[in-house]
C-alpha cells in the first residue's frame, strides 16, 4: 500500500513538472466541506476578467456542488486516482490561487511553482481534536509517512484563521511558521452572525419541523468517529430528553446513523432525526447544544439564541490517546467537561446558563461578520 502511495505521489510530481507551462490564469477552490459556499460564491463574481474560476469537489459535496453549478460556476467532481492526475493536474497546474478547506494528500507531489498561492482555508472555526503532529498516532507513524505529511503541509503559503490560538494550532499541529497564519476570520462564520440569514434558517427549519417552535430545542450533535468506536452510552436517550418541555435533536455523523437505531427503540416521541436539516440551519433554533470534541461548538456560540452548551466527554481517556485533545482545552472550554450519563441529565435540567464571552474572544476574535470581506480583498488584490 505504501508503495502504491509513493508511485502515485511520483506520478503527480512528473505529470505536475510536465505541465508547468501552464499559464497562471485560473482560481481553483478543492471543496471537501459544503459550509463555505457564500464565499465560494461571491470569489467567483468578483473574478477579475481573464481568469477562470473553478470548484474540484469530493463525491460528499455533491449537492453544494450542484448549488454552484447553478450559480454558473465551473463544477467538477474528483477522486484520487489516475483519472485526477491526468485530467486534474494540469488544470491544477494553471492556479494563481489554489484554495483548500482540508488536508488532501496529493498536494504532496503536486509541484508548487512561485506564481501559484496554496490557501488553506480550514473547515471549522476551532480545534479541540488534535491533528497533524500533535495527533498521538502520528508518532507511531513510519519516517516516510511523515515526510509526506511534512510536504503536504509546507506547500501552504498562507494559513486563514480567526484566533491567535488556531494560529498556534496550525503552527504547533503542522510545523509551520507564524508569518502563513493569516488573522482574517473564515468566511463561512459570517453567516451565524447575518441577522437575515438566522431568520431565513429559522424559517427553513419550521417548515420542516414546526414542532421545534414552540419548545426549548437540545441538540446532540458528537463529532466522527470511526464507527467501530463509537457507542453510544446506556441511558444517554433518557439523559438527553430529561426535560419534559425540550425536544431532543439528534445529529450524528453520517458515517454513523446506524447508531440511530438505539435510541429509536427507546420510542420517546421527544427524540427527533431530522436528516434533511442542516446542522448549520438547525442551531439557529438550538437553545441548548450537547457536543464533545466538534468543532460546531464554535460556530454555536456565535449565534443569539445560544443559551447552553454542555461538553459530554464520556471517553475522554479513550479520545486523549487517539487522536487525542488539546493539552489546555480545559482552561478555556466555556463549561467544565461532563463523563458520565447522570452528569447529563442534572445538567439539562438545570439549564444553566453559558457565558461565552471568554471563549469567543480566545476562538472567534476576527469571526465578526466581516470575514469574507477581508479574505476576498487580500486574494483579490493578489490577482490583481
Amino acid at each position: 500500500m505504501k508503495k502504491l502511495k509513493v508511485i502515485y505521489l511520483w506520478l503527480i510530481r512528473f505529470w505536475s513538472l510536465l505541465n508547468s507551462w501552464h499559464p497562471k490564469n485560473k482560481v481553483i477552490y478543492l471543496m471537501s466541506f459544503d459550509n463555505n459556499l457564500d464565499f465560494i460564491k461571491r470569489l467567483a463574481e468578483k473574478m477579475p476578467t481573464g481568469f477562470r474560476f473553478i470548484v474540484l469537489y469530493r463525491p460528499e459535496t455533491e449537492a453544494a456542488a450542484t448549488e454552484l453549478a447553478a450559480f454558473g460556476i465551473e463544477t467538477y467532481q474528483f477522486r484520487d486516482g489516475f483519472k485526477f492526475i491526468f485530467d486534474f493536474v494540469p488544470l491544477l497546474m494553471g492556479a494563481r490561487l489554489l484554495f483548500c478547506d482540508n488536508y488532501y494528500a496529493f498536494l504532496g507531489g503536486l509541484r508548487h511553482p512561485k506564481k501559484m498561492q496554496i490557501i488553506q482555508i480550514w473547515h471549522a472555526n476551532g480545534a479541540i481534536k488534535k491533528f497533524g503532529w500533535e495527533d498521538p498516532t502520528t508518532a507511531k507513524r513510519s519516517q516516510s509517512d511523515k515526510k509526506r505529511f511534512q510536504e503536504v503541509y509546507d506547500h501552504f503559503d498562507d494559513y486563514i484563521v480567526a484566533s491567535k490560538a488556531m494560529g498556534k494550532v496550525f503552527q504547533n499541529s503542522y510545523h509551520e511558521p507564524a508569518d502563513k497564519i493569516r488573522l482574517l476570520g473564515y468566511p463561512r462564520s459570517d453567516q451565524y452572525l447575518d441577522k437575515s440569514w438566522q431568520s431565513s434558517a429559522r424559517e427553513r427549519i419550521f417548515r420542516v419541523a414546526p414542532e421545534l417552535k414552540a419548545h426549548r430545542v437540545i441538540l446532540y450533535a458528537p463529532t466522527y468517529r470511526p464507527d467501530k468506536q463509537f457507542k453510544l452510552p446506556a441511558g444517554l436517550g433518557d439523559a438527553l430528553s430529561a426535560d419534559p418541555n425540550a425536544i431532543v435533536v439528534v445529529k450524528l455523523h453520517p458515517v454513523l446513523r446506524n447508531k440511530e437505531i438505539a435510541m429509536r427503540q427507546i420510542g420517546n416521541p421527544r427524540i427527533k432525526f431530522y436528516h434533511e436539516l442542516a446542522t448549520s440551519e438547525l442551531l439557529t433554533v438550538t437553545d441548548t447544544l450537547v457536543t464533545d470534541y466538534s468543532s460546531v461548538a464554535f460556530d454555536f456560540t456565535l449565534l443569539p439564541n445560544a443559551k447552553s452548551l454542555i461538553f459530554f466527554m464520556f471517553d475522554l481517556k479513550q479520545y486523549q490517546l487517539d487522536p487525542g485533545v488539546q493539552n489546555d482545552f480545559r482552561d478555556w472550554l466555556p463549561t467544565t467537561p461532563i463523563m458520565t450519563v447522570e452528569k447529563l441529565k442534572q445538567a439539562i435540567l438545570a439549564q444553566q446558563p453559558t457565558d461565552f464571552s471568554r471563549f469567543n474572544q480566545y476562538w472567534n476574535t476576527y469571526n465578526d461578520g466581516r470575514a469574507t470581506k477581508r479574505c476576498l480583498k487580500r486574494y483579490l488584490d493578489l490577482l490583481n
